[in-house]
């Protein structure tokens, strides 16, 4: 299987109309590849809380439709990264698309783990309640975005929902950029899954970004990883190495905890 994860650098000077049409630009130089991976808020910025209000979109606004047709132009699987939704009943959301190569929509996710301490996002946006997998001929993706990375348990359900690949759009900082390899590589390793973890580069609102999105392997080696600039990092993995991985070294199976209700005395 072949993946192209696209680092975008996200930066003030560049209109969000004139970077969607970069962006659409990039995902069918893609062509070839069986999945292509796009970060967090490329559009704005993560951490450009002014701008959500002002750019956010519909489900099906101009984001979706530009890389609904980038999909469908390169024949590839596009995890689109997320966009600031404006849902029409409710507040802002955190939305991941996930296109199918004939530019239809096959998932959206909405992002859980809100990032902020009672500011930013965390108070501008709502909070996604579903766990959301899709399935490829090749594997089953597990969705999750950015913050979503520090909670284990939220990679274990998509684990027991039969993701064998887990994506990470996001839009992390550099000063934490330790975190994020560690991160990725432990959350590959618990989960005995491939993990694709794409990062914005540039910097936004002030807040330089981490960049070096990485590719880990189900034994935690990092098969590719980016720098700190706008890259396409491109990587062949083989997804049989899940199951053989479960099978070789079965921790999944050995689990005792959050199986079932705890036994009363």
């Amino acid at each position: 299987m072949r993946a192209s994860v696209i680092q975008i650098a996200v930066n003030e000077d560049e209109s969000v109309e004139a970077r969607r049409r970069r962006v659409a630009a990039t995902v069918r130089e893609q062509a070839g590849a069986d999945l292509v991976v796009l970060p967090e808020l490329w559009t704005t910025g993560a951490f450009a809380y002014e701008e959500f209000g002002r750019e956010a979109e519909p489900l099906e606004g101009p984001t979706y439709e530009a890389m609904a047709k980038a999909a469908s132009d390169a024949g590839v699987w596009l995890h689109a990264g997320s966009i600031p939704e404006r849902d029409p009943d409710g507040p802002l959301y955190n939305t991941s698309l996930v296109f199918s190569p004939s530019g239809d929509l096959a998932a959206a996710y909405r992002k859980i783990h809100r990032f902020g301490f009672d500011k930013g996002e965390a108070v501008l946006m709502g909070a996604g309640s579903e766990l959301v997998t899709v399935r490829l001929p090749e594997t089953t993706l597990g969705l999750s975005t950015c913050y979503d990375l520090r909670f284990p348990e939220l990679y274990r359900g998509l684990v027991d929902a039969g993701a064998e690949t887990l994506v990470v759009s996001a839009g992390w900082p550099e000063r934490r950029r330790s975190h994020w390899t560690l991160l990725a590589q432990a959350r590959a390793v618990e989960n005995q899954s491939f993990l694709l973890a794409c990062a914005t580069a540039g910097t936004h609102a002030g807040v330089p970004q981490a960049g070096h999105s990485i590719v880990v392997d189900p034994w935690g080696e990092v098969l590719a990883q980016a720098g700190v600039g706008e890259e396409v990092l491109t990587v062949e993995f083989d997804p049989g190495k899940v199951a053989a991985t479960r099978e070789q070294f079965p921790a999944l199976k050995d689990r005792m905890l959050g199986l079932q209700p705890p036994r009363r005395p």
